[in-house]
């Protein structure tokens, strides 16, 4: 068992671990969305003008649709990370490696949108792409399965109705990326439709949820 003052400077190293953690966090998401906005298509100097954006912008609809998926999946994941790190109040080796562990998907997100805006889009582009987004959902929902297991780093003030709550919530974003998945081979036009799945499976999970909240099963499992 450790002394008092080992625990002190324990939990004062892993209080200061989740603050450089969140400060990295921040660096890469908005390094990631800085990029995504760079990969719009431009017109050029001929094309700038009314007679020919028309065109300019029918002609890379595919790619401007690609993209605006792309900075909307990141502002959500961002927003997600942004309230699961405000209800804890440290973070260990473990939870340091699948937060790290998140922002290489994230990268590796960025680089399917690459692939996707400078290479003809196809099957194997969106396929890229819906794989990374549901790799960086899925490395999300495991620190923060970790983080609330037997309330290891989570803030006093969290019930654990609240943070089974939350994970559900961000369980519906890698779902929704997997449902993409066999509509990347169908067609461009299913596959951006089918991002809008993450309204119903988010609705589905909270219900399920509140289900097992009112049946009194709201102990962390």
């Amino acid at each position: 068992m450790q002394a008092p003052a080992e625990d002190r400077g324990k939990h004062r190293r892993e209080t200061l671990q989740l603050i450089r953690l969140e400060r990295m966090v921040d660096v890469v998401f908005g390094i990631i969305l800085w990029r995504t906005i760079t990969f719009f298509p431009i017109p050029s100097t001929k094309q700038f003008n009314w007679e020919q954006i028309g065109p300019f912008l029918s002609a890379n609809q595919g790619d401007f649709t690609m993209v605006f998926i792309g900075i909307l999946v990141v502002i959500v994941f961002w927003l997600q990370n942004n309230l699961l790190f405000g209800n804890l109040v440290e973070s260990d080796n473990r939870h340091t490696i699948l937060s790290i562990l998140q922002l290489f998907f994230l990268l590796v997100f960025g680089v399917s949108l690459r692939v996707g805006v400078e290479v003809e889009p196809s099957y194997i582009t969106r396929a890229f792409e819906s794989i990374m987004a549901g790799m960086v959902g899925v490395t999300a929902s495991w620190g923060w399965s970790y983080a609330i297991k037997n309330r290891r780093l989570m803030s006093p003030d969290v019930t654990d109705a609240y943070a089974l709550q939350l994970k559900d919530r961000i369980l519906a974003e890698p779902l929704t990326a997997f449902i993409t998945l066999p509509f990347a081979f169908v067609s461009a036009a299913l596959w951006e439709i089918s991002w809008l799945s993450y309204l119903p499976i988010h609705y589905l999970l909270r219900r399920r949820r509140r289900r097992q909240n009112d049946a009194g099963d709201a102990g962390l499992s």
